[in-house]
């Protein structure tokens, strides 16, 4: 299984990654990150502070339009992790929806019912974002 490196953001709840993208990463995804099992769930999706903080009333567009919302986890097995720590995918999630569809299907870029249909089967997306996927593309 592949391994990348990562260390610790600002925060200690984020973790910086190199060879992890929002494209290989599937919602459902179950990773060992240090000693700790983490799932991955569904997309970040930026607010109205990073165009505050850029001082750029475009930057949500820009964000958006980069594909790049990063991702969030869920903690399956608490465990020690430092920077440094190995992240290893230990299964891959069988209806394979990356983060990036998730994004698309939100901002109305992905017009695919049998992609809409496997994003409501995965069991690691919060029923907030199913609601709202569907919705979205009801509305499309």
């Amino acid at each position: 299984m592949p391994q990348v490196p990562f260390s610790w953001g600002k925060f200690g709840e984020n973790l910086t990654t190199e060879g992890l993208t929002e494209d290989t990463l599937c919602i459902g995804d179950r990773l060992k990150v240090g000693a700790a099992i983490l799932i991955v769930t569904q997309p970040r999706m930026p607010c109205y502070k990073l165009a505050l903080r850029f001082d750029r009333d475009d930057m949500i567009k820009r964000f958006l339009t980069s594909q790049r919302s990063g991702f969030y986890f869920s903690v399956i097995e608490k465990g020690e992790v430092q920077a440094g720590s190995k992240i290893e995918i230990l299964s891959r999630d069988p209806d394979r929806v990356a983060v990036v569809d998730i994004v698309r299907l939100y901002l109305g870029q992905a017009h695919d019912p049998e992609l809409l249909h496997r994003a409501m089967n995965v069991s690691a997306l919060p029923q907030n974002w199913k609601a709202e996927l569907a919705v979205r593309v009801d509305h499309a």
